[in-house]
């Protein structure tokens, strides 16, 4: 199987929802570095990378029961901006834990961070702004999207360094 259709089995089939999960608990998602995952030095390219983060994603909606609520309205979430640290190669058949999970949002954008080990060692560390459009294209603010998944009305504080980023890329609210 594909990364591309393991992250459409995550997005239109999504696994059952945790019981008590909300978007704030941190969501796992486990896999092996697979020969297509290989660049030509055979370590994982680093597009996989992004591919394991988007369905870190999905699962992360999944587990705190919003892929139906947010497919009944017409929400989906896209990426405004991310940046990925890499400190560790990983190599073929090496298992990979990617741990999602939210550390706030603002009007627009929900922040995330996602955090790729492999056997307890960190391999990456990903930050991601999203946010959610309409099938009509128009925006749906993160704090509606955030009610909609867990009930939570008020962002926990962005850590500092996730806050700089998110000026330095662009993406913070302006009021």
């Amino acid at each position: 199987m594909t990364r591309q259709i393991q992250l459409a089995l995550a997005t239109f089939r999504p696994r059952g929802p945790i019981p008590g999960q909300t978007i704030l608990d941190p969501s796992v998602t486990r896999t092996r570095v697979r020969p297509g995952d290989l660049d030509i030095y055979l370590h994982m390219n680093n597009a996989v990378y992004l591919n394991l983060m988007d369905s870190g994603r999905s699962n992360l909606i999944a587990d705190c029961g919003g892929s139906k609520p947010l497919a009944e309205r017409g929400w989906y979430p896209v990426v405004a901006a991310s940046t990925v640290t890499y400190k560790r190669s990983l190599t073929l058949f090496q298992p990979v834990e990617v741990t999602s999970r939210v550390l706030g949002w603002d009007p627009r954008i929900v922040y995330l961070e996602q955090v790729v080990t492999s056997r307890g060692q960190l391999s990456a560390r990903g930050l991601v702004a999203g946010r959610f459009l309409a099938k009509d294209g128009s925006r749906i603010p993160a704090p509606d999207v955030a009610a909609l998944l867990g009930g939570h009305v008020t962002s926990p504080t962005l850590p500092d360094d996730v806050a700089a980023w998110a000026r330095a890329v662009d993406v913070a609210h302006r009021d």
